[in-house]
């Protein structure tokens, strides 16, 4: 069982340094936790991330229910960060957010796993909080990881 639960955004990422990133770390599944997964950012929509990954071998998941829900979005562009933390520990609290918070464990604790998130940093965003759930049902430690060019 992995012991380490390891986070990443890709802002001011490319494909290629990002696939690198997780290669250099010995991921195995990323576990998108974006609400919509699609991205202006070349690479970063969920077809064409999953495509890129696979070929790396690791496997791509979508658990849209850990996602961040747009009233959560909008209080983080506002810099609300108290608002956010009220909306989105609100959303992963429901029936469903729970239900993908197991889902997350089980398959983190299955094979060397990342969460995917846009923000760079980690310090106000939701991959943040579901880590820290996830490592309160588990063992995991927690790691952010920045893409290095």
């Amino acid at each position: 069982m992995p012991s380490v639960l390891y986070t990443v955004g890709y802002e001011g990422a490319d494909i290629v340094h990002f696939l690198r990133t997780l290669q250099d770390c010995g991921i195995k599944r990323l576990i998108d936790i974006r609400d919509v997964p699609i991205s202006r950012k070349r690479g970063f929509s969920k077809t064409a991330l999953a495509n890129a990954l696979e070929e790396q071998g690791i496997a791509y998941i979508h658990l849209k229910a850990l996602g961040d829900p747009k009233a959560g979005r909008e209080a983080m562009r506002r810099g609300d960060y108290p608002a956010f933390l009220e909306i989105y520990s609100s959303h992963i609290a429901t029936t469903e957010g729970q239900k993908a918070l197991r889902k997350a464990v089980e398959l983190a604790e299955e094979s060397p796993s990342i969460l995917l998130c846009y923000e760079r940093s980690p310090t106000h965003c939701h991959r943040t909080v579901v880590a820290k759930e996830m490592a309160l049902l588990t063992d995991f430690t927690v790691k952010n990881v920045g893409v290095n060019p």
